[in-house]
Protein backbone atom coordinates (compact mmCIF):
# COMPACT_ATOMS: atom_id res chain seq x y z
CA UNK A 1 0.00 0.00 0.00
CA UNK A 2 1.62 3.40 -0.96
CA UNK A 3 1.10 6.27 1.08
CA UNK A 4 1.66 10.54 0.63
CA UNK A 5 4.92 11.49 1.59
CA UNK A 6 4.54 12.84 5.36
CA UNK A 7 4.39 16.54 5.23
CA UNK A 8 8.14 17.31 6.12
CA UNK A 9 9.05 16.50 2.60
CA UNK A 10 6.88 18.81 0.93
CA UNK A 11 5.76 21.60 3.16
CA UNK A 12 7.24 25.19 2.44
CA UNK A 13 9.84 27.07 4.82
CA UNK A 14 7.51 28.79 6.38
CA UNK A 15 5.01 26.42 7.33
CA UNK A 16 7.13 23.89 8.12
CA UNK A 17 6.76 22.70 12.27
CA UNK A 18 10.19 23.19 12.83
CA UNK A 19 11.98 25.13 15.43
CA UNK A 20 15.65 25.85 15.95
CA UNK A 21 16.50 24.41 19.50
CA UNK A 22 16.63 26.91 21.61
CA UNK A 23 19.58 25.82 24.08
CA UNK A 24 21.63 25.68 19.89
CA UNK A 25 21.70 28.46 17.87
CA UNK A 26 21.33 27.04 14.26
CA UNK A 27 25.06 27.13 13.13
CA UNK A 28 25.55 24.42 16.31
CA UNK A 29 23.38 21.89 14.53
CA UNK A 30 24.33 19.79 11.38
CA UNK A 31 22.36 17.08 9.87
CA UNK A 32 24.22 13.68 8.82
CA UNK A 33 22.38 11.80 6.56
CA UNK A 34 22.50 7.43 6.80
CA UNK A 35 23.39 6.31 3.53
CA UNK A 36 21.49 5.74 1.38
CA UNK A 37 17.92 6.91 2.14
CA UNK A 38 19.14 9.22 4.94
CA UNK A 39 21.07 11.45 2.92
CA UNK A 40 18.23 12.52 0.20
CA UNK A 41 16.46 13.11 3.96
CA UNK A 42 18.94 15.42 5.61
CA UNK A 43 19.87 17.53 2.61
CA UNK A 44 15.74 18.18 2.37
CA UNK A 45 15.50 19.01 6.14
CA UNK A 46 18.75 21.31 5.95
CA UNK A 47 16.90 23.53 2.95
CA UNK A 48 13.45 23.43 4.36
CA UNK A 49 15.54 24.51 8.07
CA UNK A 50 17.85 26.67 6.22
CA UNK A 51 15.11 28.70 4.94
CA UNK A 52 13.80 29.09 8.63
CA UNK A 53 17.01 29.71 10.67
CA UNK A 54 18.01 32.18 7.55
CA UNK A 55 21.53 30.42 7.69
CA UNK A 56 22.65 27.34 6.21
CA UNK A 57 22.52 23.81 7.98
CA UNK A 58 25.45 21.58 7.28
CA UNK A 59 25.22 18.60 5.88
CA UNK A 60 26.90 14.91 5.74
CA UNK A 61 26.98 11.28 4.89
CA UNK A 62 27.37 8.54 6.92
CA UNK A 63 28.41 4.92 6.08
CA UNK A 64 27.45 2.18 8.65
CA UNK A 65 28.15 -0.64 6.53
CA UNK A 66 31.37 -1.62 8.40
CA UNK A 67 29.84 -0.74 12.19
CA UNK A 68 27.16 -3.18 11.69
CA UNK A 69 27.12 -6.12 14.32
CA UNK A 70 25.58 -8.78 11.66
CA UNK A 71 28.78 -8.20 8.91
CA UNK A 72 28.79 -12.29 9.11
CA UNK A 73 25.69 -12.76 8.01
CA UNK A 74 26.01 -10.68 5.01
CA UNK A 75 27.82 -11.36 1.59
CA UNK A 76 29.66 -8.58 0.98
CA UNK A 77 28.72 -4.86 2.51
CA UNK A 78 27.65 -2.33 0.15
CA UNK A 79 30.08 0.75 1.38
CA UNK A 80 28.94 3.90 0.37
CA UNK A 81 31.47 6.85 0.52
CA UNK A 82 31.47 8.51 3.88
CA UNK A 83 31.85 12.32 3.40
CA UNK A 84 31.75 14.30 6.79
CA UNK A 85 33.38 17.94 5.82
CA UNK A 86 33.21 19.28 9.32
CA UNK A 87 34.23 18.81 12.85
CA UNK A 88 31.12 17.38 15.15
CA UNK A 89 32.86 17.41 18.35
CA UNK A 90 30.54 20.13 20.95
CA UNK A 91 27.79 19.97 17.73
CA UNK A 92 24.19 18.97 17.84
CA UNK A 93 24.61 16.42 15.69
CA UNK A 94 20.87 15.20 13.61
CA UNK A 95 21.16 11.57 12.34
CA UNK A 96 18.75 11.25 9.31
CA UNK A 97 17.51 8.07 8.03
CA UNK A 98 14.19 6.78 6.22
CA UNK A 99 12.96 3.93 8.39
CA UNK A 100 13.48 3.31 11.65
CA UNK A 101 12.98 -0.76 12.40
CA UNK A 102 15.97 -2.79 14.98
CA UNK A 103 17.89 0.16 15.59
CA UNK A 104 20.46 -2.13 14.70
CA UNK A 105 21.20 0.38 11.80
CA UNK A 106 20.99 3.37 13.93
CA UNK A 107 23.74 1.70 16.99
CA UNK A 108 25.99 1.45 14.06
CA UNK A 109 25.41 4.85 12.85
CA UNK A 110 26.28 5.80 16.52
CA UNK A 111 29.67 3.94 16.21
CA UNK A 112 30.42 5.36 12.97
CA UNK A 113 30.27 8.95 14.22
CA UNK A 114 32.31 8.14 16.71
CA UNK A 115 35.64 7.97 14.96
CA UNK A 116 34.75 11.44 13.88
CA UNK A 117 34.68 13.42 16.98
CA UNK A 118 32.16 13.88 20.54
CA UNK A 119 29.32 15.85 19.53
CA UNK A 120 27.76 17.72 22.55
CA UNK A 121 24.52 15.82 21.60
CA UNK A 122 23.25 13.42 18.94
CA UNK A 123 19.80 13.16 18.04
CA UNK A 124 17.62 11.18 15.60
CA UNK A 125 15.27 11.97 12.73
CA UNK A 126 13.37 9.29 10.66
CA UNK A 127 10.93 9.14 7.88
CA UNK A 128 9.02 6.06 8.91
CA UNK A 129 9.26 4.68 12.80
CA UNK A 130 7.88 1.29 12.06
CA UNK A 131 8.49 -0.57 15.44
CA UNK A 132 9.74 -3.91 16.15
CA UNK A 133 12.87 -2.51 18.38
CA UNK A 134 15.61 -4.59 19.23
CA UNK A 135 17.79 -2.37 21.28
CA UNK A 136 16.61 0.93 22.72
CA UNK A 137 16.89 2.93 20.17
CA UNK A 138 13.70 5.87 19.94
CA UNK A 139 13.59 8.57 17.31
CA UNK A 140 13.72 12.26 18.20
CA UNK A 141 11.75 13.57 15.08
CA UNK A 142 9.23 11.11 13.28
CA UNK A 143 7.85 11.64 9.76
CA UNK A 144 5.26 8.82 10.34
CA UNK A 145 4.50 5.85 12.81
CA UNK A 146 3.67 3.15 10.06
CA UNK A 147 2.73 -0.21 12.37
CA UNK A 148 3.79 -3.25 10.35
CA UNK A 149 4.27 -7.09 10.88
CA UNK A 150 7.35 -8.78 10.98
CA UNK A 151 6.43 -9.67 7.29
CA UNK A 152 6.28 -7.33 6.01
CA UNK A 153 9.32 -4.44 4.56
CA UNK A 154 8.59 -0.67 4.28
CA UNK A 155 10.46 0.57 1.37
CA UNK A 156 10.98 4.54 0.62
CA UNK A 157 11.03 5.86 -2.56
CA UNK A 158 12.15 9.16 -3.48
CA UNK A 159 12.85 11.57 -6.26
CA UNK A 160 16.90 12.19 -5.74
CA UNK A 161 16.88 8.18 -5.80
CA UNK A 162 15.11 8.34 -8.95
CA UNK A 163 11.38 7.26 -8.20
CA UNK A 164 7.98 9.22 -6.65
CA UNK A 165 7.74 10.17 -3.19
CA UNK A 166 5.97 7.21 -1.41
CA UNK A 167 6.34 4.77 1.47
CA UNK A 168 5.15 1.41 0.25
CA UNK A 169 4.32 -1.53 2.76
CA UNK A 170 4.39 -4.62 1.07
CA UNK A 171 4.59 -8.05 2.36
CA UNK A 172 7.87 -9.74 2.42
CA UNK A 173 8.84 -12.23 -0.35
CA UNK A 174 9.39 -15.48 0.28
CA UNK A 175 11.48 -18.01 -0.75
Amino acid sequence: MAQRPPRFLTAKPNAAPLRQPREAAGSEVVLVGIQRGGVPLAQRLAALLSGIWSQPVPTARLDVSMHRDDLDQRFAPNVQPTVIPFDVTAKTVVLVDDVLFSGRTIRAALDALNDFGRPRRIQLAVLVDRGHRELPIKADFVGKNVPTALDENVHVRLQEMGGPDEVVVEKAKTE
